[in-house]
């Protein structure tokens, strides 16, 4: 299959495409890869959550890949991450982290993150055009992340720079490079921190580690690597990917305008229309496995396109339309089963908070050049822009 991401008009607006494709089969064997490996693409509802709750559907790539051989050189920090494992271990790590990211732990972060929103939108011009991606969506969750777990304020930039790079699609080369990048950051932070303890996230681990409690110093790093760029990527692509949104429906822009209190409400819906996680992460059949009246034989990648899901009309009536009054809580753009995003309240926090900011700071906000002249990210596993243009 040719890789969507080098089409333009796909990266523009991917779902007429994925709407044909589950109109003829939601279920469907794609060949994939230089080898010419068959794969599995998911594009309905029904069988993509299935598929994210179903035990018989693997995510150890680590097993999938071995003996295959591969000149890929992946840092094993990133290569075998918390989202590339099975229970027991996957639940062991998530164990460790989940407390973080419970509402009520995120609601001690409000404070910060609504001082660095104001921050950064002090810095925008008044009645001029700046970009929203590079002026928000990107430095708002780098910089809650970076602060939850200790990441010093000059080391930021080439966080951000590496995180980018992981999620280059079609460079290899690229992708490895940063892996290494990153992970021996994280490895000389953490020592760092054992010399000189703070109360972050990471010093927790840390305490974790160092206190016996079943993690070993790779799954340290690597727990490290994945909360950094997991916790501020997607959030990155949900604010620019909800904002857009709101500028293309006029309508809904301001009935969010005249009662932010209605902004928390409206964000599932948001999240469905437009998923920054365009496809789940890899998932292997462990066993021969039935979904949607495919058979998937055993051993096969399964992708599961959550974007197409959360648009299938079947389960969303009228899904091209962006409807805020629309009960939208059962999308996937959080995915489902154990591997649902455990930082899901903290990127509706930071949503809400960087949306309520912004229309009421800026009533006359607008695109900036034409929505057709958006450029978008040549990646598979997340939808974003790389720039949005707006007139404040």
């Amino acid at each position: 299959m040719t890789d969507p991401t080098q089409d333009p008009h796909f990266l523009h607006d991917p779902y007429p495409a994925y709407a044909a494709m589950r109109s003829a089969c939601p279920v469907r064997a794609v060949p994939a890869g230089s080898g010419g490996r068959t794969s599995y693409l998911i594009t309905g509802y029904a069988e993509a959550r299935a598929a994210l709750a179903d035990a018989r559907l693997s995510k150890d790539t680590a097993a999938f890949f071995a003996g295959k051989g591969s000149s890929r050189r992946l840092h094993p920090a990133v290569a075998h991450t918390m989202l590339a494992g099975d229970p027991p271990r996957h639940t062991r790590l998530r164990r460790l982290v989940t407390a973080t990211f419970t509402t009520g732990a995120v609601g001690k972060l409000r404070p910060f993150i609504a001082r660095t929103t104001d921050d950064l939108l002090d810095q925008w011009p008044s009645g001029e055009e700046c970009d929203l991606v590079a002026g928000l969506a990107v430095p708002l969750p780098v910089m809650v992340i970076c602060e939850l777990l200790g990441v010093p304020q000059a080391d930021r930039p080439d966080v951000r720079r590496w995180s980018a790079e992981l999620f280059a699609a079609g460079a290899p080369d690229v992708i490895d490079a940063a892996s290494h990048a990153m992970a021996d950051y994280m490895t000389d932070l953490i020592a760092a921190q054992r010399r000189t303890p703070g109360d972050s996230l990471l010093d927790r681990l840390i305490a974790a580690r160092d206190g016996n409690d079943r993690l070993s110093e790779e799954e340290l790093v690597s727990l490290a690597v994945l909360l950094l760029v997991a916790g501020h990527e997607t959030t990155t692509n949900f604010l620019g990917n909800a904002v857009l949104a709101l500028l293309q429906h006029p309508a809904e822009l301001t009935r969010l305008r005249e009662n932010p209190e209605a902004i928390p409400g409206a964000l599932d819906e948001l999240l469905r229309f437009d998923s920054p996680v365009s496809t789940a992460t890899f998932r292997f059949t462990k066993e021969a496995v039935t979904l949607g009246g495919t058979d998937i034989p055993a051993g096969v990648p399964v992708l599961v396109a959550l974007g197409a899901a959360n648009r299938d009309p079947a389960r969303f009536p009228a899904p091209d339309s962006l409807d805020l009054n629309r009960d939208a809580s059962a999308h996937l753009g959080f995915g489902h089963g154990i591997h649902r995003c455990v930082g899901a309240p903290l990127a509706k926090a930071e949503a809400e908070i960087a949306l309520r900011a912004l229309l009421t700071r800026f009533p006359a906000l607008r695109l900036a050049v034409p929505h057709n002249h958006l450029t978008w990210r040549h990646t598979r596993l997340v939808r974003g822009l790389k720039a949005l243009p707006v007139l404040t």
